[in-house]
């Protein structure tokens, strides 16, 4: 199949030397200038070099410009055509001045003066470039958006088959019943913890219920979210957990996947062994503006079943709508540690408008 593809580029682009040619040729002012003579055949293999040559730095650079986290914008593909040309001039050069005036005896150019001659097809040489260029920007651009689209298409049916599933794991039964058997309890030792704990709860499954339609929240309402979680769950293991949060950046301002801060904490806790004489301590924290760290100590509990991490894959796969940085997960003897990309708001509705 890639021997195929590469057979019909390299027919296509053939196609566009002998092209080229021909059109080079018309502008030879010597009517007795014969296809096969020198001056046509440095032409023709001048611009076989020059078109596969720009061609193919002109491909290596926009595909390397394509695995950037911006993929294919303006100021990167002006960057481009200027490292193109940085390529193509020289080389144009070089070839116009042997045949003119190294090889002249051989090539046999009909050329009164030299030097302009040498001009023309230097300029003659930058102008078809540029054309190669625009045109091969153009491709990859049509092509990033129709790559794009297909992407989004997928995710949002994979996003759509998946949203009931992370629904339900993240309202855990578990979580519930452990809740209610925590109030019960409390009830009978302090009202006012009660309460504040049924404010709590309360609080957590109305947001859980608000947001269910949403893929993504703003990192505000995700905190805040989090600081009921936290109070909820010092409540029901007292001194066993140790929650830690050190926002550097206005949560205003940024986005994450909804419940994704919910689903790492209580993923930490189910996988880890904790207790009041051994706490186990969740940190939350940013790196600069960048990232949002969920860090845990480790201390593997032997689970009956292995862990499928769903709900890490859940969150990897939410991400990758929205931006190419990847969720960076870090396991060591004694950490586990899970770095999310922030989302900055203002970029991703400016996303959504181009898209839409």
């Amino acid at each position: 199949m890639i021997k195929k593809r590469s057979i019909k580029k390299f027919g296509f682009r053939l196609l566009v030397v002998v092209l080229i040619f021909f059109a080079v040729k018309l502008t030879i002012d010597d009517p007795d200038e014969t296809l096969f003579s020198p001056a046509s055949i440095f032409y023709f293999l001048s611009a076989f070099v020059l078109v596969l040559h720009t061609w193919e730095i002109n491909d290596w650079l926009i595909k390397k410009q394509l695995k950037t986290a911006k993929g294919l914008d303006i100021p990167g593909s002006l960057k481009t055509l200027a490292l193109s040309f940085a390529f193509l001039a020289p080389l144009a050069a070089l070839i116009y001045y042997v045949g003119l005036f190294v090889f002249d005896d051989l090539c046999q150019i009909p050329a009164e003066d030299k030097a302009l001659q040498f001009r023309i097809d230097w300029m003659r040489a930058m102008l078809l470039g540029f054309a190669i260029m625009v045109f091969n920007l153009f491709y990859f651009s049509v092509k990033q958006k129709k790559d794009l689209e297909q992407k989004m298409d997928r995710l949002q049916k994979e996003m759509m088959t998946s949203k009931y599933k992370s629904l339900k794991s993240q309202i855990s039964p578990h979580f519930l019943f452990n809740s209610l058997n925590t109030l019960t309890s409390l009830m009978y030792e302090d009202r006012d913890l009660a309460s504040d704990f049924v404010s709590r709860l309360a609080s957590s499954y109305r947001y859980i219920l608000d947001n269910k339609e949403e893929d993504i929240v703003s990192l505000e309402k995700e905190l805040n979210f989090l600081d009921s979680f936290i109070f909820m769950m010092n409540v029901r293991h007292s001194d066993a957990i140790v929650i830690d949060t050190n926002i550097g950046v206005d949560p205003v301002d940024f986005s994450i996947p909804t419940l994704s801060l919910q689903m790492l904490v209580e993923n930490a806790m189910k996988h880890n062994f904790f207790s009041k004489e051994k706490p186990m301590k969740i940190s939350v924290y940013t790196v600069g503006k960048i990232g949002l760290v969920v860090e845990n100590t480790m201390r593997k509990r032997e689970l009956e079943a292995e862990s499928t991490q769903l709900g890490l894959t859940n969150i990897q796969k939410r991400y990758s709508f929205y931006t190419n940085q990847e969720v960076a997960v870090e396991v060591s003897r004694e950490h586990f540690k899970v770095t999310m990309p922030l989302l900055d708001c203002s970029a991703l509705q400016r996303a959504t408008l181009s898209i839409s």
